[in-house]
């Protein structure tokens, strides 16, 4: 039976090990008994729904049986301490579950859920083990902080990581530091101002002095991570690359094509899978982006069954969150047991699918080689994918000017002013500095799913440079629309040496249809989702000083550069 009635408690404290208390609301059923709970922890404010209830409706948990717990972590909004990102959370989450576990109206079943941050707030809590946790939910989040969120190999996400520290931090950073209300007003004034010229922002260099942050005082640690001030012990508590088998409860790792952390999330299932001695491990991407569950993304439309309201014409988001808590909780017989592990969704044909491994058992991974028919320069329209290596002995050049970047325009983007998901790469293609290379239609539609690698034969005359990549898929009015891409920093010191380098381009799963073309891009930058390469061995952390770099991809026989996808044959696919 539904409960009918919610109690809501504010601000309940929660002591944690060390004496600091942390502060949370409570929705409870208005009901004699003992129930489960459900727990997030999150630091972007308890008391706003759009990010304590975000994509889910916590009233509908309650109703169903749960206490819903959602606690502003250490140093945050009501919560006393210091805040320092990840610090805490894995002992702060261990102390908090076993609190809740104890609450008079606890069973002592203890769930937890969020997104991003509070996606790693449930990994970082499991590391610890504590004995009331049975299982998570952890959507769209990290592996490593400082390597998800600020760095990517080697290259400095430096729009999101800017867009964090002076959107979702500095407001009540500001107000702690100046609990008088005029005061606040007239600092909150000076942060707005800088956000709203954030675009402008993007461009300053050395970030080491980046004055939003610099003069309002605030996200010191932001320049911790830049300036690489972490210590060992501080780094291993970001993380939990090495923790892997400490976390022993099921998880429920939900993923979007076009999220920012994509590869980080496949990466912790494929991980916690892999266990010898691993419960049950679930995994679902959908054609979504960071926290945006609706059919409609970017420039396409991927149906009602695409969304966090209808998944697979079967439930809802929260309903899913409901069959798995009820599962491991409550022990409430499910699917959960028998049915796939993956779920995922097949853009192109937009269909749900389940699948059983990661990779695919079935991939098969096929080579399209570049060439470009001895073109100067390879422009739109110009270079060509073939099944086959090229006969000839042409090379492709273009200049790389740091002051003038390639924009970032959708993709896996999280940033002020970005717009993720799927877009048209049109006008990209049409600058100077982006190679691009593109099929013949296709007659037979071509399935894609798995990991994108592109490898491809270099020369530089920077002693430091980029290269990138983009996979597209080029409809029949040829809108060219992005899928996935990458990049590489090549920090050889040593110009002029021609060198093969991957790039890898993380994860898409996309039939090309008929009359399609695959088309792929290669260039320098992609600003400011990545930070710009000034070629000259020192970064925009540090120095401003560019140097433009002459840029060469080889595609002859004995340099083969090559698309390399992970073509699916279905025809003979598992489907039980």
């Amino acid at each position: 039976m539904e409960i009918q009635q919610i109690i809501v408690e504010k601000n309940v404290p929660c002591k944690m090990r060390d004496g600091v208390t942390l502060y949370a609301d409570i929705y409870r059923p208005n009901s004699s008994g003992t129930f489960p709970v459900l727990l997030t922890r999150l630091p972007y404010n308890k008391d706003l729904p759009f990010y304590s209830h975000r994509y889910l409706d916590t009233n509908r948990l309650v109703q169903n049986g749960f206490v819903v717990i959602i606690q502003d972590v250490r140093g945050r909004f009501n919560s006393e301490g210091d805040f320092y990102p990840f610090i805490y959370e894995a002992e702060d989450g261990y102390d908090t579950v076993e609190w809740a576990a104890g609450l008079p109206y606890a069973n002592g079943k203890v769930g937890m859920f969020g997104l991003s941050y509070y996606g790693f707030t449930q990994l970082l809590a499991a590391t610890e083990q504590p004995p009331h946790l049975q299982a998570i939910f952890p959507a769209m989040t990290l592996t490593d902080w400082h390597n998800d969120s600020v760095e990517n190999d080697g290259k400095y996400l430096i729009g999101g990581a800017e867009t964090w520290a002076l959107e979702s931090v500095a407001p009540d950073e500001l107000k702690r530091k100046h609990p008088d209300p005029d005061d606040y007003h007239k600092m909150m004034k000076k942060m707005a101002k800088y956000y709203d010229q954030m675009e402008e922002w993007f461009n300053y260099m050395p970030v080491e002095n980046w004055p939003p942050l610099k003069e309002l005082g605030v996200a010191e640690y932001f320049f911790d991570f830049i300036k690489k001030r972490l210590t060992a012990e501080q780094i291993k508590q970001m993380s939990i690359r090495d923790k892997y088998s400490q976390i022993t409860v099921p998880a429920y790792h939900l993923a979007g094509w076009y999220d920012n952390f994509l590869k980080a999330t496949i990466r912790n299932f494929s991980q916690l899978r892999n266990k010898e001695d691993a419960k049950l491990q679930k995994l679902m991407i959908g054609p979504w982006a960071h926290g945006i569950f609706q059919a409609r993304l970017g420039e396409r439309n991927f149906g009602l069954h695409a969304s966090q309201d209808w998944i697979d014409y079967k439930e809802d988001l929260t309903a899913l969150h409901i069959r798995w808590f009820n599962h491991w909780l409550k022990e409430e017989k499910s699917d959960f047991e028998t049915e796939a592990p993956i779920k995922l969704f097949v853009m192109g044909i937009n269909e749900w699918r389940d699948e059983y491994e990661w990779p695919l058992a079935r991939t098969n991974y096929t080579p399209y080689y570049l060439d470009s028919e001895g073109h100067a320069n390879t422009r739109f329209g110009d270079g060509k994918l073939t099944a086959t290596p090229s006969s000839g002995e042409h090379t492709d050049h273009f200049l790389f000017d740091p002051a003038n970047p390639v924009p970032s325009n959708g993709g896996g983007t999280l940033f002020a002013g970005g717009v993720p998901g799927p877009l048209d790469q049109r006008e990209i293609e049409e600058r100077e500095d982006v190679l691009v290379y593109t099929s013949e239609p296709l007659i037979e539609p071509l399935e894609v799913t798995g990991e994108i690698k592109v490898k491809i034969w270099v020369k530089t005359d920077a002693v430091d440079t980029d290269f990138t990549a983009k996979l597209v898929d080029v409809d029949l009015d040829g809108k060219a629309i992005q899928l996935a891409d990458g990049i590489k920093r090549i920090r050889s010191g040593n110009e002029n040496q021609l060198a093969e380098i991957e790039i890898d381009l993380w994860a898409t799963s996309n039939v090309f249809l008929p009359g399609h073309c695959i088309r792929l891009e290669v260039s320098s930058s992609n600003f400011p989702r990545y930070d710009v390469n000034l070629n000259t061995g020192e970064s925009m952390i540090t120095s401003s000083e560019r140097k433009v770099a002459k840029q060469t991809v080889y595609h002859q026989s004995e340099y083969p550069s090559q698309l390399l996808l992970p073509v699916i044959d279905n025809s003979g696919r598992k489907t039980t």
